[in-house]
């Protein structure tokens, strides 16, 4: 009996052992590795990459016991066994830290071409440690002029005399090529390369890239972007050959609508250096130089961003690009030096690229020619597979809405001719599509093809066409306008974001207008990744800013008439903030800073006791002004004052993030001041507009800015309410205003009119449009009727962003997704459901991960679905009848370590939320 007891106490005493030791060993089992990893604005693995200084930010998995970070090891090498065995560059050892993202490299200099490893792992908040994650990579570009030993080269284009039809000189597109020979093998080869202009680029026949009209659109005379591409499988030992064509693109095109911007522009030059490691590790390097040929008698006769391309079958040159073809008849090219005051870096956002096909979904046949509606308005250039006869000219031409006749309407392209043709060497079906040019179109008309045949729908397909960047965010509701509404803000991005934030892709214009910019910013920043696309066009904007501090209307600047605008310049200020605040990077601050401060001493000098004379185009386009102009009825000195006081209030914050204290004080006690004086100027004691126009957008602004006594602001909230009531309810706001709408009426307890003026039908409003058959945003409220036709205004763009900057209230207020910190690193989860929604969602990629808030009411219920990524917490306030229970997951809510219940008033429950996926529910 003895012996039993002592083996069963045994066995149980083991039985424990091995238990305890599988736990333990659990517990010590490394999390899953951090995913997403990027490098500064959010690239991953970047070649040809310009931040020799960059920041580091990853995802935590979502796991059940990862809720945030304690601490977090990076470290950086210059190759893969150092960086397993003793990182050379860097190592941040382990750092007790929540931070996941933006965090600065503080290693060794890191030079031009120079590639470098780095991994990250992380501790949990139970100090449990991750294994180190996938290896990434960042290799860099040439950074300085000095690294280039290649020279600009060009064909003397100015010699042909081309006159187009708005009696500019036209550069004809040249072919550039060289051959050269490698008795080894190669291991590495990098091909640097930009323009002068705009370039397609081939080795030995093969496409280097997919690339749209790079190298992009830059303020030139300080600055041109370089592009670096991995060609090494496309070279080989033996005979080789480079070829380039080169078009005027932006640099040396025409720009601007009006002959006074147009200059007896710069041969369009190329520059690229192709730097080889072969096999046996010795270096080569080709360079453009003078043993390059080139001619202009190629298939491609003219190309211009505003009139279109047109293109000579009969003078294509079969492998041209390859070794099997004699250039003997070809010119030897112009060689120049590379300038010391041109700045040449590493393209610092994605270049443009084919993103989208759309299919043509209806044929029309009209007067001998036919018409392909795609359907839908979108920006780029028509594929074309059309049956041809030897010797004719195909005309296309494009509009982004046929008149009430059926006839194109182009009016609105103003001069821009926006037509292309081809001539066909044979007879058949031809494939092409134009190279330099883009269009902003949903028709494509068609004449001069093969009569015989008939027109099917798969003569042309539009082939859609941005920088690129990915979809960050998702919107979505019961309501099928306002989804038409969201994907009319989304067609807008697309069609605008062509490698500079533009007004409009299809008249002569195109440019980088600021207050577009400024008023669309954040609602971007919700639908695509384009963090890196404002942190490159905001260095134009400060390579563009006049020694007085004033900023140019548009950039790159291309008008030269050093004139202002309030509203439009204030974007140096209101885009880096909106971007801090939304991604929490302090580098988007600190490079813009200076710039943001020049901007306010612009606005001083131009103010007197803080009331500011700046001119410019005010509240733009308002609807039915008083005054019939298209800058509206609003005070241009009211205007000018409130946004020097919001731009001194934006210093001021931007100051504080930075630690700058004295300048935090300075800029706090400018802006107090010019609030002062506003009041004074412009309100009486009651809170109503004196002395100027009173408007909607006068009382919105002082509102949004925060520019008044808190005596004054609840009657010029009323007063406020009272202008829209005397509207019927409509807005009355322009460009500067209507962003306005939302945030104020927001903040004093207007979401029920907000909902009103979002889901008004009729003219002015956002479904106006969409009842009118639009499929993006426009630029007029009223560009078109089908009662009335179209404006009569030829500046009606209906392919224009603008007033798309309402969809920063439905991701964050009908939805619920908003910052409550820098980056979202707190998240507030408030939706505003109001009739007649009866769902909606959104979804949202931060810099920590995914979050989702998705709502709907049914059966007097609540329901609502969030997600709540790793390393953040979430505020979220659930509308409900608070005398009844609230559900969580399905069971009654109770105060748990992922759920809280911080507050509870009789129309809502409010919670503090840790990461994780939970579905509540509340009755209402």
């Amino acid at each position: 009996m003895h012996h039993k007891l002592t083996f069963k106490y045994f066995f149980q005493t083991l039985v424990c052992l091995v238990l305890i030791s599988q736990t333990s060993c659990a517990e010590k089992q490394p999390l899953a590795a951090a995913k997403n990893l990027t490098v500064s604005e959010g690239f991953t693995n970047p070649i040809g990459f310009y931040d020799s200084e960059p920041t580091f930010s990853w995802e935590l998995p979502v796991l059940e016991n990862n809720k945030s970070q304690s601490a977090y090891q990076i470290v950086v090498a210059s190759s893969l066994d150092l960086l397993s065995n003793n990182a050379d560059l860097w190592d941040s050892k382990k750092q007790k830290s929540e931070q996941s993202t933006w965090i600065k490299y503080e290693g060794k200099s890191l030079q031009s071409r120079q590639k470098v490893y780095w991994k990250v792992k992380y501790w949990n908040q139970d100090g449990q440690a991750s294994t180190w994650s996938a290896i990434n990579t960042f290799e860099l570009g040439l950074l300085n002029n000095s690294d280039w030993k290649a020279q600009w080269i060009g064909l003397d284009t100015k010699k042909e005399k081309l006159m187009g039809s708005q009696d500019n000189l036209i550069h004809r597109p040249q072919y550039l090529r060289k051959g050269f020979e490698l008795s080894n093998d190669v291991t590495s080869a990098r091909l640097y390369i930009t323009a002068k202009g705009v370039f397609d680029v081939k080795i030995n026949g093969k496409d280097v890239s997919d690339d749209v009209m790079p190298p992009g659109y830059t303020p030139y005379k300080e600055r041109i972007e370089t592009i670096t591409y991995d060609v090494t499988n496309l070279i080989k030992s033996g005979q080789n050959a480079i070829g380039v064509e080169l078009a005027a693109g932006w640099h040396s095109g025409r720009l601007g609508w009006m002959k006074s911007y147009w200059s007896d522009t710069e041969t369009p030059k190329i520059i690229c250096q192709l730097e080889l490691t072969m096999k046996d590790g010795s270096k080569k390097v080709i360079v453009t130089d003078a043993g390059w040929k080139g001619t202009t008698n190629g298939p491609i006769r003219l190309s211009e961003i505003y009139d279109g391309e047109t293109y000579d079958a009969n003078l294509e040159m079969p492998k041209w690009t390859t070794t099997n073809f004699s250039d003997k008849n070809w010119k030897a090219v112009n060689v120049f030096p590379v300038e010391d005051k041109i700045r040449l870096e590493p393209k610092r956002h994605t270049t443009v690229k084919g993103k989208i096909e759309l299919p043509t979904k209806e044929v029309i046949e009209k007067d001998g020619a036919v018409i392909f509606d795609l359907q839908q308005n979108m920006v780029g250039v028509p594929v074309l597979k059309v049956p041809m006869k030897k010797g004719e000219t195909l005309k296309i031409r494009f509009a982004e809405m046929l008149s009430p006749d059926g006839s194109f309407y182009t009016d609105n392209y103003r001069t821009a001719q926006s037509t292309n043709y081809y001539t066909a060497s044979k007879d058949g079906v031809i494939e092409w599509s134009p190279k330099f040019t883009f269009h902003g179109f949903r028709y494509v008309e068609l004449s001069g093809y093969n009569t015989a045949v008939k027109p099917t729908k798969d003569w042309v397909t539009g082939l859609v066409q941005y920088s690129d960047f990915e979809e960050n965010g998702t919107f979505t509701s019961s309501s099928a306008k306002l989804n038409q509404l969201q994907s009319n803000i989304v067609w807008g991005l697309r069609g605008n974001f062509f490698d500079i934030p533009t007004d409009c892709p299809q008249r002569d214009e195109r440019m980088g207008w600021t207050a577009d910019a400024q008023v669309f910013g954040p609602t971007s920043m919700f639908n695509a990744d384009v963090y890196g696309f404002w942190a490159s066009w905001l260095q134009s904007v400060r390579e563009s800013q006049y020694d007085n501090g004033g900023i140019p209307w548009v950039v790159p600047d291309v008008l030269y008439n050093n004139k202002v605008s309030a509203g439009w310049g204030d974007a140096c200020t209101i885009i880096p903030w909106k971007i801090y605040y939304r991604t929490g990077d302090t580098r988007i601050l600190e490079e813009n800073y200076e710039m943001m401060k020049g901007w306010v001493a612009y606005h001083k000098s131009v103010s007197k006791g803080y009331i500011s004379s700046m001119g410019g185009f005010a509240d733009w386009l308002q609807p039915l002004p008083a005054n019939g102009n298209n800058k509206g009825d609003t005070s241009h000195s009211l205007i000018g004052t409130a946004f020097f006081a919001h731009s001194a209030k934006l210093t001021a914050q931007a100051a504080k993030v930075l630690g700058k204290t004295e300048e935090y004080n300075k800029y706090t006690k400018l802006y107090k001041s010019i609030a002062k004086a506003f009041d004074a100027a412009f309100f009486n004691e009651n809170g109503k507009i004196k002395g100027v126009a009173e408007t909607q957008t006068s009382y919105l602004m002082a509102l949004a800015f925060d520019l008044l006594p808190e005596s004054k602001q609840k009657n010029a909230q009323t007063n406020l309410l009272r202008k829209l009531s005397d509207a019927d309810n409509h807005l009355r706001t322009g460009f500067l205003g209507t962003p306005l709408l939302s945030e104020v009426l927001d903040e004093t307890g207007g979401i029920d009119l907000m909902y009103k003026l979002l889901f008004n039908e009729t003219y002015p409003s956002w479904f106006y449009s969409i009842n009118q058959g639009a499929t993006t945003i426009w630029e007029r409220w009223n560009s078109y009727s089908k009662e009335e036709g179209f404006n009569s205004q030829k500046m009606n763009s209906l392919n224009h962003y603008a007033y798309g900057a309402i969809g920063e209230w439905m991701y964050e207020r009908i939805a619920g997704i908003a910052p409550l910190e820098a980056g979202y690193k707190v998240i507030e989860i408030a939706p505003q459901a109001r009739q007649p929604l009866t769902s909606a969602s959104a979804s949202l990629n931060t810099p920590y991960g995914k979050v989702s808030s998705s709502w709907e009411i049914k059966n007097n219920e609540f329901q609502l679905n969030i997600v709540i990524p790793p390393n953040t917490s979430a505020k979220v306030i659930i509308p409900a009848n608070s005398n009844e229970e609230l559900l969580l997951n399905a069971n009654i809510f109770k105060n748990n370590k992922n759920v809280k219940l911080i507050n509870k008033s009789s129309s809502s429950f409010e919670l503090l939320v840790q990461p994780g996926n939970y579905k509540f529910i509340s009755k209402i």
